[in-house]
C-alpha cells in the first residue's frame, strides 16, 4: 500500500509517497500540503513503482525470445509453435468446461484420434478453436471489432449458431462469482469504446501491460453470451505477438486464481490486482529468459 509520510524538519512540514516491496523502496516529493487528488497521485506513483522493477525484466525476456527465435531452425520453430497451440487449446478449452483430456486433446488435433464418450461439441470447438488461432497468427489488420467478431463466428459456428458472432443485448452473470458484468443495452457502446481506447493506448505502454489490461477490460464486459474467456485469451496472445514477445498460456491449474485476480479487478474498479497477478504469471512463465 502506498503510504504518505509526515517529515518535518525545523518549523516546517513535508509531505512523501512511499512504498516499498522486498527489494526497493521509492519515494516521491509531495509538497508542504496533501494535494486534493491524492488518491488519483497515489495509484500513478504504484503504477511507476510496479512498472521500474516489471518493464527492465519484460524488455530482457523480449530481446533474449527474439534473439533465440532468429537462430532457431524453421522446423523446430514450428515444433514449438504446434505444441504451444495444442496446449494452448487445452487450457482455454478447460478453463471453460471441456471434457476433454489433456491426452485427448493432443491426441485429436495431433493425430485427428477422436475420444471416446466425450461430447462431439467439445471436440469441434477444441478443433476450431486451433483453427482461429493459427489464423489470428497470421492476421495482418489491427485487432477491431469485427475482427472478434469474426474470431467468435468462427469458433462457434458449429456449436453455438445462435450466439456466433453475435454481441449480447440480454443480461449475464458468472455462477460462482460477485462480477457484475454490463446490462445488454450496455454492451454495444461499451465494445466501441475500448476498442477506441485499444488504438489510443496501444503504443503507449508494454505490449505485455497492454495485454493484461485489454484482457481485464474485456472480460469485464463480456461482450458475447459464451466464450468471453476463449476470445479475451486469444487477444492477450495476438497482442503480445504482434509486440515480439512469448504467448502466454493460462493453465488450467491456475484458474482460480485467474478469476480471482478479475473478479478483484473488476470489483475495486482497479487494474492493479489483476495486472499484479499477471505481471507475476508471465515473468515466471518466461524466466527462463532471464
Amino acid at each position: 500500500m502506498v503510504s504518505v509520510i509526515r517529515q518535518k524538519v525545523g518549523d516546517r512540514i513535508y509531505y512523501y509517497l512511499t512504498h516499498h516491496d522486498n527489494t526497493r523502496i521509492k519515494r516521491k516529493y509531495l509538497g508542504k500540503k496533501i494535494p486534493q487528488d491524492i488518491k488519483e497521485q497515489k495509484k500513478v506513483f504504484l503504477m511507476e513503482f510496479y512498472r521500474e522493477g516489471w518493464y527492465p525484466r519484460l524488455e530482457q525476456i523480449q530481446k533474449r525470445f527474439v534473439q533465440n527465435k532468429k537462430k532457431m531452425p524453421k522446423s523446430v520453430a514450428e515444433q514449438e509453435l504446434k505444441d504451444f497451440a495444442v496446449s494452448f487449446t487445452y487450457n482455454t478449452q478447460k478453463i471453460e468446461g471441456s471434457s476433454l483430456t489433456r491426452l485427448d486433446t493432443e491426441n485429436l488435433l495431433r493425430d485427428g484420434i477422436t475420444p471416446s464418450n466425450k461430447p462431439r461439441s467439445d471436440m469441434v470447438e477444441a478443433e476450431l478453436a486451433e483453427q482461429v488461432f493459427f489464423e489470428m497468427l497470421n492476421h495482418t489488420r489491427p485487432i477491431s471489432l469485427d475482427t472478434i467478431r469474426y474470431w467468435h463466428t468462427k469458433m462457434f459456428n458449429k456449436t453455438k449458431m445462435d450466439l456466433a458472432g453475435q454481441l449480447r443485448d440480454y443480461d449475464v452473470y458468472v455462477r460462482g462469482s460477485k462480477t457484475k458484468f454490463p446490462t445488454g443495452d450496455e454492451v454495444y457502446s461499451l465494445v466501441q469504446d475500448f476498442f477506441l481506447w485499444y488504438h489510443r493506448i496501444k503504443s503507449k505502454i508494454n505490449p505485455v501491460e497492454l495485454a493484461a489490461v485489454t484482457h481485464l477490460k474485456f472480460e469485464s464486459i463480456h461482450p458475447f453470451g459464451d466464450g468471453n474467456g476463449r476470445i479475451g485469451r486469444l487477444m492477450m496472445n495476438c497482442i503480445l505477438d504482434e509486440g515480439k514477445y512469448p504467448m502466454l498460456n493460462i493453465e488450467y491449474a491456475q484458474r482460480h486464481r485467474y478469476y480471482k485476480a478479475l473478479e478483484k479487478s473488476n470489483l475495486a474498479n482497479d487494474e492493479m490486482p489483476f495486472l499484479r497477478w499477471f505481471m507475476k504469471t508471465y515473468i515466471n512463465a518466461n524466466k527462463h529468459w532471464l
